[in-house]
């Protein structure tokens, strides 16, 4: 289910002059926070406890009673308790018949249980109506009144009556209420805040991966091979050098795999002459998580362009500038201005900084705040045309850094070439192939397959009267 479902109520609040009495089971933290809003907002609370004294942690304006009075007093009771504490409701299911429990719960680790907390509940309390709802907002967002960042209130129930009355209290505290559906979806519901960036999970583990590999191949190429075959110790390297090495090849490589799953799903497409078929799933998971991918890979460019800017202040730069100025003196010999090397220095360096401009605007449209507000045509231009044109800039940054040096046998130490060699690889790749695509032959069907025609229709129909029969 979409968490950012397109159901969203709206945030008028209902503007009754007398709010009804709403109970609270729970004088924990959560419990008293929300019982504050709701005091706030203008609605009688009660508490439902084991203890009845009244103490000065219950908010202001709020009575405690036992959990079997505070519940005859209202007909909407939130269960700001924990799951395995819910046995205390079996005696009370008489009192709690024909009313409103909210569930508000969390677990600690996701499907914890075979049901949801809020399915559990209803079970337990077969004659009341359980509503889901609360649970991705925290106590403090509560009290501290930053709610920014959680406004949303994922909202579940079977009865459409209670729904709503839980949704005009979400209303009424300034939140927006987001109707899921039925209980069904209240494990989902349950599981979202638990969720650890689960479309960053592939990213980083594929750049921890890339990073411990290619540190790794540097270390031996750049630190052990030198200290065995020439008897020099680089092991400095490790500090700047190194990280130098692998944030600009990193940052290649995730830019080209943010571009190579679209690449693959247009094979694929074009191969099936198709659009209504799904892609493999774990294409389908690629394709989801290329936002992140390249805003890892900005992040990597970032650190490589804060690593260049000091090169010139490294002792061991300084001191390789200052020998070769006092060897060129003690031999009283000058070297001439290469133009060549020039020319691919400045070239190198100028493809660098239009790269990585470009990819700092990929990275800012990614932002919600940038792309909700251009349109699909504005977006797609930006991150597909100018994302391949930074592509082809960081590219051919690459191969003017590396120069001709490929074809030197000293570049191949333990006949292992230079890392940015292996960078290469990927992207061009997905620069091959996308030129290709963009042939007429190739172009054309491709658009016309996306636009709705099928090579064989009559596949489809039978693939969606297997699909349908499956379903009934």
């Amino acid at each position: 289910m979409n968490k950012n479902s397109s159901n969203t109520m709206a945030l008028a609040p209902n503007t009754s002059s007398k709010r009804e009495t709403v109970c609270i089971f729970g004088t924990g933290d959560f419990g008293r926070a929300l019982g504050h809003k709701m005091i706030q907002s203008g609605y009688p609370v009660v508490f439902g406890s084991r203890s009845t004294q009244t103490s000065s942690l219950i908010p202001k304006g709020a009575e405690v009673f036992s959990h079997a009075e505070a519940a005859q007093k209202a007909a909407i009771i939130i269960i700001a308790i924990q799951r395995q504490h819910y046995n205390f409701l079996i005696p009370l299911a008489e009192i709690l018949r024909g009313k409103v429990l909210v569930d508000v719960s969390n677990n600690l680790k996701i499907n914890q249980y075979p049901e949801s907390n809020a399915e559990y509940l209803a079970q337990l309390v077969p004659g009341a109506k359980v509503v889901k709802a609360f649970n991705t907002v925290s106590a403090w967002a509560l009290q501290s009144g930053t709610l920014d960042a959680s406004r949303q209130v994922f909202v579940c129930g079977d009865d459409m009556e209670a729904k709503q009355m839980v949704m005009d209290i979400v209303r009424a505290l300034g939140l927006t209420p987001v109707d899921q559906g039925s209980l069904l979806a209240a494990q989902e519901i349950e599981n979202y805040p638990l969720q650890l960036f689960p479309m960053w999970k592939f990213p980083i583990l594929l750049s921890l991966g890339l990073t411990a590999f290619f540190f790794f191949y540097c270390l031996a190429r750049d630190v052990i091979y030198p200290y065995v075959y020439e008897n020099k110790d680089f092991s400095f390297f490790i500090a700047i050098s190194i990280p130098n090495r692998i944030c600009p090849i990193l940052a290649l490589i995730l830019l080209a795999l943010v571009y190579l799953p679209g690449v693959l799903a247009a094979i694929i497409q074009l191969y099936r002459g198709t659009k209504y078929r799904r892609f493999p799933d774990w294409l389908d998971k690629w394709l989801l998580c290329r936002k992140q991918l390249g805003l890892v890979a900005l992040a990597f460019a970032s650190l490589h362009v804060l690593y260049t800017l000091v090169i010139p202040i490294r002792f061991f730069v300084r001191w390789r500038i200052s020998s070769r100025i006092v060897s060129q003196a003690l031999n009283n010999k000058t070297e001439p201005l290469n133009t060549t090397n020039a020319w691919l220095s400045d070239s190198y360096v100028a493809l660098g900084i239009l790269g990585f401009f470009l990819f700092v605007l990929l990275g800012i449209t990614s932002l919600p705040s940038v792309s909700n507000n251009v349109n699909w045509r504005e977006f797609r231009f930006v991150q597909s045309k100018l994302g391949y044109l930074t592509l082809i800039l960081c590219t051919a940054h690459t191969l003017v850094y590396g120069g001709n040096r490929f074809l030197s046998p000293s570049s191949y130490r333990w006949y292992l070439p230079n890392a940015y060699m292996l960078s290469l690889i990927v992207p061009c790749i997905v620069l091959v192939v996308k030129f290709v695509l963009i042939f007429p032959c190739l172009d054309k069907p491709l658009t016309r397959i996306r636009q709705g025609w099928e090579r064989n229709p009559q596949y489809s129909e039978q693939s969606n009267y297997i699909i349908n029969k499956s379903a009934v």
